[in-house]
């Protein structure tokens, strides 16, 4: 668990006690060391967070002066909601998981009326736990560790016409057009941007390099393309 989770759930098992939570209990919480549990609350303390207590008795927050919680209108909290569905349904395992977790930590300061709301949200985007899912999200994983690592990439892709073509990219973006996933990147056979379709990309292979930012074929630039003819083909 990072440390600025820990801290988070640290005043999350605080919020509305009315006894003092033992550090042996929170250090079981958080499966860390008892010396991690006091070093935490002594840094949070020191920042302003409202923790009385002490080593061997317990800890509560101080009455009166709880930690607010969120607050989102209730349109914000349903595209929150939203967007997390779609990003577990369509985004790889990678987002995916991060959006569960960041909506847990939501929920979990929530008022209960908008706790309620969030529950009630009737935008869905199922989840199909299937070979194809899971091959495709991999795709999704892969792509967006290659666009952090600036990695260039060896792609074999079918253009509209079906004529396979082999293509050394530097990938710089995922684009979602609700139905289908592109890739944005800067192609070295065409020397100009290219879209590239991921249900056109049969082959993805480390090009064994890794590229430069060089903003005149880096993301701005892409975009800046896109906007004058937003649909490239590979």
């Amino acid at each position: 668990m990072r440390r600025a989770d820990r801290l988070f759930q640290i005043i999350h098992a605080l919020r509305g006690r009315r006894t003092a939570l033992p550090a042996r209990q929170l250090a079981e919480l958080l499966e860390v060391s008892l010396r991690t549990v006091y070093r935490d609350v002594a840094d949070l303390q020191r920042s302003g967070v409202p923790i009385e207590g002490e080593a061997g008795v317990g800890y509560v927050l101080r009455k009166g002066a709880d930690v607010p919680p969120l607050m989102f209108r209730p349109e914000e909290l349903e595209a929150l909601v939203v967007g997390a569905r779609f990003a577990r349904a369509f985004a790889g395992t990678r987002l995916a998981a991060g959006a569960a977790t960041a909506m847990r930590k939501i929920e979990a300061v929530l008022p209960e009326n908008l706790r309620e709301r969030a529950d009630r949200t009737r935008i869905f985007a199922p989840v199909f736990e299937d070979r194809h899912q899971a091959d495709f999200a991999r795709i999704i994983d892969c792509l967006h560790a290659a666009i952090d690592a600036r990695q260039a990439l060896q792609l074999c892709y079918r253009n509209l016409a079906e004529q396979p073509s082999a293509r050394v990219v530097e990938p710089l973006c995922l684009a979602f057009w609700g139905g289908k996933w592109t890739l944005g990147a800067w192609c070295r056979m065409r020397g100009d941007f290219r879209n590239f379709r991921l249900d056109r990309i049969s082959v993805i292979d480390d090009a064994g390099e890794c590229f430069e930012d060089d903003p005149a074929r880096g993301l701005q630039a892409y975009l800046a393309a896109v906007r004058r003819r937003p649909h490239a083909p590979g």
